[in-house]
């Protein structure tokens, strides 16, 4: 009855309906599974996404890159064609796939002919209970992941990471507080054991979500209940608490980036406190904020950086927001004195309070197109799935039309009251520092030279 229901809710959806991209028709199968189906503009095609709740974080440094190494393996075949096998079955029903692992949850990524969407997702079913995982699929899977993290990670990378040599600046404060693995996770010892002890625990439907929009079969909810509803389901892992600061961190730090230039970068992050409500809106608009302050600040009126960002970045549990800019390296004290400039500037008297309205309305148009054509639709469901209930996600227009001037200023003297860190990455030696090296140090080759000569004759 459900699935009738359903179908005749997705055949009869009227147009307005179709084009309110907030309200999706989402339901949990028997075993757990939960499905969101959404009917879009673009005809002929449908966007798949299948996420399943494990990621990187769930796991310890040594065995960090265990979900990774499992994704690659669900594409080694599913019979005796094998990886090519699987790829060229894909091919033919006019589809294309691709998967991703990140912090949180491991996501199957799949655009495909409405035609054929059906037939798509039987493979889709199939990578996940009849992939073959053995020695030599595994030894494969291995030198892909290794090449995609690097290569092989050798004695001398083990040290520079150990050195903060080849960190980006926000990822070396991450290991400097606690919150990141000092070392790049190996491939190496992992076995199949432990690989199939993630399959079992985690690649189970009610540990997954899958997104469909698009061109919907009308019979999709019948055979998505008679397929994937057919999945067992196991009792639920408990995901690994997500790392805290642990250790303190130096303010300001140099890291050397390469042995010879006269660029450099500066970052200065500060972690986010954690607002009650509207948090992420409410640093969003002031990353808005912020970027145009250090576009005034650090372009126009210093001409230090032609092209200064923000970023917001998560590592573990803590957010940080960072001020970032392109610089000569002549220019970085004084760069460091307009942001301190900027910093004491915001901290005294707040936002201007006509710039963060023409910043927040600005925000509030770009949602009216920041999604367009079903493979975004898919994509934004599968950030938001947290924002999903009652067969709606939330608006974000309507909450940050709810962040105030007064909460936006609360949380930005919130963020800056303390220092926050500083790292400058540049290179050991600056274009004139080289060449005044390489003279000196043929200036002392010289006057050896002569001082020999002269000894010689006497």
């Amino acid at each position: 009855m459900r699935c009738l229901l359903l179908t005749v809710l997705l055949l009869g959806s009227l147009p307005a309906l179709a084009l309110d991209r907030f309200q999706v028709e989402g339901y949990a199968l028997p075993n757990g599974m939960q499905l969101l189906l959404k009917p879009g503009n673009d005809r002929g095609h449908v966007a798949i996404r299948l996420v399943v709740g494990v990621g990187l974080d769930d796991f310890s440094c040594a065995d960090k890159e265990l979900p990774h190494l499992l994704e690659h393996l669900l594409f080694s075949g599913v019979d005796e064609t094998g990886e090519g096998g699987l790829e060229e079955r894909m091919q033919a029903l006019g589809g294309e796939w691709n998967a991703f692992t990140n912090n949180a949850d491991t996501t199957f990524v799949i655009e495909a002919p409405a035609s054929n969407q059906r037939k798509i997702l039987d493979l889709l079913l199939a990578l996940l209970t009849r992939t073959r995982i053995d020695e030599k699929a595994l030894d494969a899977a291995k030198r892909v992941v290794e090449r995609e993290d690097g290569g092989h990670y050798t004695h001398l990378q083990r040290w520079l990471d150990r050195q903060d040599l080849s960190h980006k600046a926000s990822n070396q404060l991450a290991v400097e507080l606690g919150l990141r693995c000092a070392e790049r996770a190996e491939v190496e010892p992992l076995t199949l054991r432990k690989i199939e002890q993630v399959r079992k625990a985690w690649y189970a439907p009610n540990n997954m979500t899958l997104i469909v929009v698009g061109d919907l079969d009308r019979l999709l909810p019948a055979y998505l209940e008679r397929t994937f509803g057919s999945l067992k389901p196991v009792e639920p892992s408990n995901h690994e608490p997500l790392a805290q600061i642990r250790y303190s961190a130096v303010t300001k730090r140099n890291l050397i980036r390469g042995m010879v230039g006269n660029s450099a970068k500066l970052h200065w992050l500060f972690p986010e406190p954690v607002l009650d409500e509207q948090h992420d809106e409410t640093f969003d608009l002031l990353k808005d904020y912020l970027d145009w302050a250090l576009y005034r600040q650090l372009r126009l009126a210093h001409g230090l950086s032609y092209g200064p960002w923000t970023e917001r970045e998560v590592f573990g549990g803590v957010g940080f927001f960072s001020l970032n800019a392109d610089l000569a390296r002549e220019d970085l004290p004084e760069a460091e004195q307009a942001l301190e400039a900027l910093r004491g500037s915001l901290l005294k008297d707040g936002l201007d309070p006509d710039t963060f309205m023409r910043i927040k309305r600005a925000a509030i148009a770009h949602q009216t197109w920041a999604v367009q054509g079903n493979s975004a639709l898919a994509d934004y469901y599968w950030s938001a799935l947290g924002d999903y209930e009652d067969g709606r996600f939330a608006n974000p227009a309507v909450r940050l039309q709810a962040v105030s001037l007064d909460q936006a200023n609360l949380a930005l003297r919130e963020l800056l009251k303390d220092p926050g860190y500083l790292r400058i990455e540049k290179p050991l030696l600056s274009d004139d520092e080289l060449v005044w090296g390489m003279s000196g140090l043929l200036g002392l080759l010289l006057l050896g030279l002569v001082v020999w000569r002269v000894r010689r004759r006497a």
